[in-house]
């Protein structure tokens, strides 16, 4: 594709992420539906660009108001991840100069707000819960791009086989330094058409939700629970943790996601995995296995601060209104998740969020009104799941994953057993 054409595409793009009224990567994805003529470098260039301009939306914006033509034009040039040279090919004499001018500009300099990049509500609440010479790592780390993770089923593959057949395709990769399925690739590369991923063998799974499963520890024969299941990267984990013996059921209330988790569990060799659409936490479903349950996972919907590495769109999308209504949803669904467990049964919360009033808040208030559940500590339990350091990894009883520290997704997860 011609420069200008590509260049007037990333416009169009960027047009589209900008307004935030829908998840960038679902509207990078219809995007690329609509124009199926593009190529892999293409649509790199173009969705790379579009998450550039994400994570440092204010920075560029405040750039960008020295240039001339669409806004979205000049965060596109400014922005660009597809190549200087492919660049250059759309650009005219003057519109070239003003981008070197303008990313030769020193931003060590600029305001707090340009520096880090985040809606002052955020940036003042991160700041009072770690403090500021951890605030400007984190913000490092955020600002970059995640690894891949893999996760490998151990019903298919032990880790050294599974990295030894990435390394015959062509792709690196390292074990990852805490969870003993994890292993950690450099970049982006196409696995669909790999033997090692159609046959099941690893599946993508951040290092930090690895562990979360790990936390759970689901035996062989019993009755598990992955509360809201999602696409099932949790489900998956746990089924292989139970050598596919048991039951374990796969609740959500969105059927459109529970969907995306068919290929997944067909890969994956599974036979025990049951998954079930619910209405709602109260749904009939959960009252018929009331007290019947040996360990519930309650991944529980949250802000998704924690994955700001890969969608940064989310810190622009959510408000302190929406994590008060997250939190009074969080509560009531670990609740009823609750009333699942049978005695000595173990209930994990966790969530991908950063912020106290999602994780710890949550967990304080339903062990004051759950004196029935006794806390476990994190630390002990990943200790004895073979995870390395694992006293790096919590704060307290709580697992407390954080990118900067951890080279993670943040997460946060509290365990209980039920007396």
């Amino acid at each position: 594709m011609h420069p200008t054409a590509l260049l007037d595409l990333a416009t169009e793009l960027l047009r589209n992420v900008g307004k935030l009224a829908h998840p960038a990567d679902s509207v990078v994805s219809s995007f690329f539906k609509r124009h199926r003529d593009l190529g892999t470098r293409e649509r790199h260039a173009l969705a790379e660009t579009a998450y550039t301009v994400l994570r440092r939306r204010p920075l560029w914006q405040h750039l960008a108001q020295s240039g001339s033509g669409a806004l979205e034009r000049r965060l596109a040039i400014l922005a660009w991840q597809g190549g200087d040279g492919l660049l250059r090919g759309a650009l005219g004499p003057h519109e070239q100069a003003w981008r070197e001018q303008v990313r030769s500009l020193d931003v060590a300099g600029f305001s707090e707000k340009l520096r880090h990049n985040l809606p002052d509500w955020l940036a003042n609440a991160l700041r009072q819960q770690i403090g500021e010479d951890d605030f400007w790592p984190l913000v490092r780390a955020m600002d970059s791009a995640a690894p891949l993770d893999l996760r490998v089923n151990t019903l298919k593959s032990r880790r050294e086989d599974a990295q030894r057949q990435l390394s015959e395709a062509g792709i690196a990769s390292e074990p990852t330094p805490y969870s003993p399925w994890g292993l950690r690739v450099a970049g982006k590369p196409a696995l669909n058409k790999l033997p090692v991923f159609a046959g099941g063998a690893v599946e993508v799974q951040d290092e930090g939700s690895q562990l979360l499963a790990l936390l759970v520890d689901a035996k062989r024969g019993e009755m598990v629970v992955d509360f809201c299941a999602g696409a099932g990267g949790k489900t998956l984990a746990l089924g292989a943790l139970m050598r596919s013996t048991g039951r374990l059921y796969a609740f959500d209330t969105s059927g459109h996601r529970l969907d995306s988790l068919k290929p997944r569990l067909k890969r994956s060799g599974l036979s025990n995995v049951h998954p079930a659409q619910i209405a709602h936490e109260r749904d009939d479903r959960i009252k018929r296995l009331s007290g019947k349950i040996d360990r519930v996972l309650v991944d529980a919907p949250c802000s998704g601060l924690g994955t700001l590495r890969r969608n940064p769109d989310l810190k622009w999308r959510q408000s302190p209104q929406a994590v008060a209504e997250l939190q009074a949803k969080q509560t009531a669904i670990l609740a009823s998740a609750a009333r699942l467990l049978k005695s000595g049964g173990r209930l994990v919360y966790a969530t991908c969020s950063l912020l106290r009033d999602e994780n710890e808040v949550v967990a304080e208030a339903f062990a004051a009104a759950h004196a029935d559940f006794e806390p476990l500590a994190a630390g002990d339990l990943l200790a004895k799941a073979e995870v390395a350091r694992a006293d790096s990894l919590v704060a307290g009883d709580y697992l407390r994953l954080w990118p900067h520290r951890h080279g993670t997704d943040g997460f946060f997860a509290a365990v209980w057993q039920r007396r």
